[in-house]
């Protein structure tokens, strides 16, 4: 992984627009960073840094992402409060591309080192993908920044509503589109005819259920071997997105034989929808990359159309079908009223999903700033808040708590080694040890 510089650079009068991007997982970070570049252009100056933690990306998948930074490092909470009070006229925009939590936690921080600085940067926040849990509580533990993107007129208008709601200030949200939309439409069928089932982390998350996706899958490859068949998977085992994967399918694959014309993938989602003819899966985003490009795609109901797998989400988009209608012919044709509402914008107008967006960022750059506000606050919330912000080694005002994590109390090369372990043994407990204990209880 790059490692940061410790020199600062003023950012020079009217030179390129300046972004720092806080991610804590490989998709936050892909989210952060292209969102960056829709708000402040291509020739942007983009400085990433990666919240440390069980999702922190690796170099591979950093790599995967395929958008490069021009300084990159990896910090604590604390740490990034720390650079955000030294380095703040560095800086136009600051993206928090986190979990809920850990935004707010982030809010307060820069609400106490930015307490009496007038031009501190734009923050903005909002959401890598579909919103289809929690909502009320992602969205409140976002408030406060100055933008609050939504990827949707059908999401912004649920975020209006619970800001709304608690009386809460709603004016933040922001309508635009997911960043990372784009390629070619797809026109004509590939040959090989290629299905793409996209694999996601946590959903469904029993083995059974994922031992069922797979052995439907190679058997559909089985059953048309004059197609390809691929599952795209997210992470390699030991890597971490932005939720944990407990059972990869990779470790599943090993138990059967499978057919030739049947692989696992990896690499970027965009460049695999290139050759893909069917995108297939229970609710990933990747299905509304292929509706954006016209790609038939599939939201399974095998297992059900239910809240804890997110395809309720479709529900109307006309791309809700089983295996078995698949596997005999149908091919779902999406309600264009439906996808047109989710922001996917396939009939051309992608491009000019972000211009209110980048209207509001910069009429907020011609002007002064005022504090931080987010709604949870030690009135509104006492018993909910310092928990939160505990969690980043905060306390209720949002300073550094005493024995805070420092990068100048933890020598370099030390931290980097202890961190490695620590973060290898957890993994290892996730994956290996957890699912274990779990059995045991069930006898």
């Amino acid at each position: 992984m790059p490692v940061s510089s410790n020199t600062r650079t003023e950012k020079a009068p009217g030179g390129p627009l300046r972004a720092a991007v806080l991610a804590d997982s490989d998709t936050r970070w892909k989210w952060g960073s292209l969102t960056a570049a829709r708000l402040l252009g291509d020739d942007a100056r983009l400085d990433g840094y990666l919240l440390r933690g069980r999702a922190t990306p690796t170099p591979r998948q950093l790599g995967e992402v395929g958008v490069r930074a021009d300084r990159m490092s990896e910090v604590t909470a604390v740490e990034f409060l720390r650079e955000m009070e030294r380095a703040h006229q560095e800086y136009d925009v600051v993206v928090l591309a986190l979990v809920g939590g850990a935004v707010q936690a982030v809010l307060h921080g820069l609400g106490h080192v930015w307490r009496e600085v007038s031009d501190r940067p734009v923050v903005v926040t909002g959401y890598v993908g579909v919103v289809y849990e929690k909502l009320a509580d992602g969205l409140l533990l976002r408030h406060g920044a100055d933008v609050v993107l939504a990827n949707s007129a059908y999401d912004a208008e649920r975020f209006r509503a619970v800001y709304e709601g608690v009386g809460a200030d709603a004016s933040a949200v922001t309508e635009c589109a997911l960043p990372f939309l784009g390629g070619a439409p797809h026109t004509a069928e590939h040959d090989p005819y290629t299905v793409v089932f996209a694999a996601q982390p946590s959903v469904p998350d029993t083995p059974a259920d994922r031992m069922y996706l797979l052995d439907r899958l190679v058997r559909h490859a089985r059953r048309h071997p004059d197609r390809e068949v691929l599952l795209k998977l997210r992470s390699k085992p030991g890597e971490h997105t932005t939720h944990i994967e407990e059972i990869p399918y990779q470790k599943l694959a090993q138990r059967i034989e499978v057919p030739a014309n049947f692989r696992l993938v990896y690499g970027n989602m965009g460049e695999v929808l290139d050759r893909a003819d069917l995108l297939v899966t229970v609710s990933s985003t990747a299905a509304l990359e292929a509706l954006h490009r016209r790609i038939p795609t599939a939201l399974l109901t095998d297992l059900g159309v239910r809240e804890a797998l997110g395809n309720h989400h479709f529900t109307g988009s006309g791309c809700l079908v089983s295996w078995d209608q698949l596997d005999a012919g149908l091919r779902p044709e999406p309600d264009p009223a439906w996808v047109a509402r989710q922001g996917v914008a396939a009939d051309g107008t992608y491009e000019r999903a972000f211009d209110g967006a980048r209207a509001r960022v910069t009429a907020l750059l011609g002007r002064d700033r005022p504090a931080l506000a987010p709604y949870y606050s030690r009135t509104t919330a006492p018993g909910y808040l310092p928990r939160v912000l505990a969690r980043h080694h905060l306390a209720p005002d949002g300073s550094p708590l005493p024995g805070a994590p420092a990068a100048d109390k933890d020598p370099g090369a030390v931290r980097q080694i202890v961190r490695r372990a620590a973060r290898g043994a957890y993994r290892h407990g996730v994956q290996r040890v957890a699912p274990v204990i779990r059995r045991m209880g069930e006898l």
